[in-house]
């Protein structure tokens, strides 16, 4: 294998946007090992934990309790191969894990087009999942003002409404009816089976919220406890000393929260050092409905006391503001006030819930493209055009090809081609 192609394709992995990561891992790995779908689980994600690429008929039917059953049999930097349950059939798959300092890791399960995996592949794969996914995390834990403002939307609206949990209640149910309706079955024998089958699903819908918990938030103290590892090397290698108090609490924080928390700690006592501080306290409280971040230091430039654009940016999206006590050669007091409530749901465009591929055809509907033509302009079967307009019509809860494209025309979806 050329090196310098090697190179080319992990830097075209790096450089993507995170809805590209997995498409673009996806295309690079179908060299080394064929695969019909490929789906993703991230544990620093709050807005889309779940990611999938490929074959529709496999990838619409994956559930993040599929996942959740594959992440357990991951081992980081090994590719595990695995007769498992995928899009709601047994399937053999290639699960890829991986444990980066900072974050939650990330977890990517591929169905492979050939029974027997080159074991070189597999290696090779494992190693590139473990560059890309580091990656990813750092990104993870600082995002951009605009993502944090997406995400506050998206993750209320997948709170309320987890569509796995959706799907595991109508099968339970079915499976309960077709228990009690069924003539071969006695009574003693019928109430048996639907109790071990109602028992079951209990045990399943728990872990599933468990797990969207999970995704969602991280305690308080295990948060601050990240931000202890981020800023150690500045405490070992500095003259100047650095306190940290954290909040000694397990109340859970929204992931959005915790990252902005660590972004603005890291900044403020960042630009206390610039002032030419001595001594630098960084603390997190959490009172009632807030959180607040809170940097002293004894720096005698108080006139540059204030929290630089780029970290305003970071807590106006969640609702956030500052207090500034100043006090010329005794130093500054910064707080950041972060709220742990939403305090408005802010409401979810359209167009979000929509994934890239989707967004590509809505633009060919839009533009008044029948699906055939759509399917050519994105090297398509006419049958997965068919299926993406089905789920497009489905998320934007229209009828008609129609309403789709009026839709997309109003929040002026830009054609792609």
């Amino acid at each position: 294998m050329d090196p310098l192609h090697v190179l080319s394709q992990v830097e075209y992995m790096l450089a993507a946007p995170r809805p590209e990561l997995l498409p673009r891992f996806s295309a690079t790995a179908a060299a080394l090992l064929p695969h019909r779908a490929a789906a993703m689980e991230t544990g620093d994600c709050s807005r889309l934990p779940i990611k999938v690429h490929g074959d529709p008929e496999i990838t619409g039917a994956v559930t993040s309790a599929e996942l959740q059953r594959l992440g357990a049999l991951g081992v980081p930097g090994r590719a595990v191969v695995a007769e498992e349950t995928l899009g709601g059939k047994r399937r053999k798959l290639v699960v890829l894990t991986s444990a980066p300092v900072i974050g939650k890791g990330a977890m990517i399960a591929l169905v492979p087009a050939e029974d027997e995996p080159a074991e070189s592949a597999l290696e090779f794969l494992a190693k590139l999942w473990d560059i890309v996914s580091v990656t990813a995390a750092q990104r993870a834990t600082d995002p951009e003002p605009a993502v944090l403002e997406s995400n506050i939307a998206a993750a209320t609206a997948r709170a309320r409404a987890i569509t796995d949990l959706g799907q595991t209640h109508a099968t339970t149910l079915t499976s309960l009816l077709s228990v009690l309706r069924s003539r071969r079955l006695g009574d003693a024998a019928a109430r048996q089976t639907a109790t071990d089958l109602a028992a079951a699903a209990l045990v399943e819908l728990r872990s599933i919220a468990d797990r969207d918990q999970e995704l969602s938030a991280e305690p308080a103290s295990a948060a601050f406890d990240t931000l202890v590892a981020q800023l150690d090397p500045l405490k070992r290698h500095n003259d100047v000393t650095v306190d940290l108090a954290g909040p000694d609490d397990e109340r859970p924080l929204p992931q959005d929260i915790a990252h902005t928390a660590r972004t603005v700690s890291r900044g403020l006592v960042l630009a206390a050092l610039e002032r030419g501080s001595t001594r630098v306290r960084a603390s997190w409280r959490i009172d009632e409905q807030r959180l607040l971040v809170t940097v002293r230091d004894d720096g005698p430039d108080v006139a540059r006391a204030v929290p630089a654009t780029g970290l305003t940016e970071r807590i106006t999206p969640l609702g956030g503001r500052w207090e500034v006590d100043a006090v010329p050669d005794w130093g500054a007091t910064i707080t950041a006030v972060l709220p742990l409530g939403v305090r408005e749901t802010p409401e979810l465009r359209p167009l979000d819930r929509l994934n890239p591929r989707e967004l590509e055809v809505l633009a060919g509907i839009a533009r008044g493209k029948r699906n055939r033509q759509i399917a050519d302009e994105l090297a398509l079967t006419e049958h997965t055009v068919k299926f993406h307009v089905r789920k497009i019509l489905g998320k934007l809860e229209v009828t008609s090809r129609g309403e789709a494209a009026v839709l997309a025309r109003e929040v002026r979806l830009e054609s792609v081609s």
